[in-house]
């Protein structure tokens, strides 16, 4: 492929996130769930946690992109390829089950790509024993965060339940695929920045 070829490659897929146009190849895991009742309190709150995970997945999306297209070497562009691939799923996973809540994504999803993207660059750079460091941690404070989220919704929205399980086990998985490549640990001042961005876009996204 051309270089300009894979910049509308790159540009079709950072559009199809954004807008929310993506496919799963896996069913959703809220598919085989029976739908508890709601009150408009408890939906709108697991509206907000659903949508909170979406963007995380937008920025999924972004940064294994980014990891992927500036890669050193080939098995690791493969790997990012990969763990973007399956983000995908929780990516629409994330989205259906917003619909079925009556609720919407993240007005601000094309900030957040962006920002991903740019950081997702940047780790990129510095190397791939960063970069997959990068991965590592970024799957640990995931993790750490869909966990909470499992605590957070209302125990009948089995739903949501089901999605949020399957996709802290799927970050668990590619976090220990990056650690096994050889990931250089992120310095403590860089994790905790990274817990900052965090904590500002889960804070914005429950409501925007």
């Amino acid at each position: 492929m051309s270089p300009f070829d894979h910049f509308i490659r790159h540009v079709d897929s950072a559009l199809r996130v954004i807008s929310g146009v993506s496919v799963a190849e896996r069913p959703s895991p809220a598919n085989a769930v029976a739908d508890g009742t709601l009150g408009d309190t408890e939906r709108r709150h697991s509206a907000g946690l659903m949508r909170v995970n979406h963007v995380g997945e937008v920025c999924a999306q972004a940064l294994y992109q980014a990891q992927a297209q500036f890669a050193h070497s080939d098995a690791i562009k493969q790997q990012f390829e990969l763990a973007g691939r399956e983000e995908e799923d929780h990516l629409a996973w994330t989205a259906q089950r917003l619909r079925e809540l009556g609720s919407r994504p993240s007005l601000l999803n094309p900030l957040w790509y962006v920002g991903a993207y740019a950081l997702g660059t940047v780790a990129a750079k510095l190397g791939d024993a960063r970069s997959l460091g990068f991965v590592v941690e970024t799957e640990r404070q995931v993790e750490v965060h869909l966990n909470e989220h499992m605590h957070r919704l209302p125990p009948q929205d089995a739903k949501s339940l089901a999605v949020v399980a399957q996709m802290s086990a799927d970050e668990v998985a590619h976090g220990s695929a990056a650690q096994a490549l050889g990931a250089q640990a992120v310095p403590p001042l860089a994790q905790k920045g990274m817990q900052a961005m965090s904590r500002v876009m889960t804070t914005t996204a429950y409501y925007i």
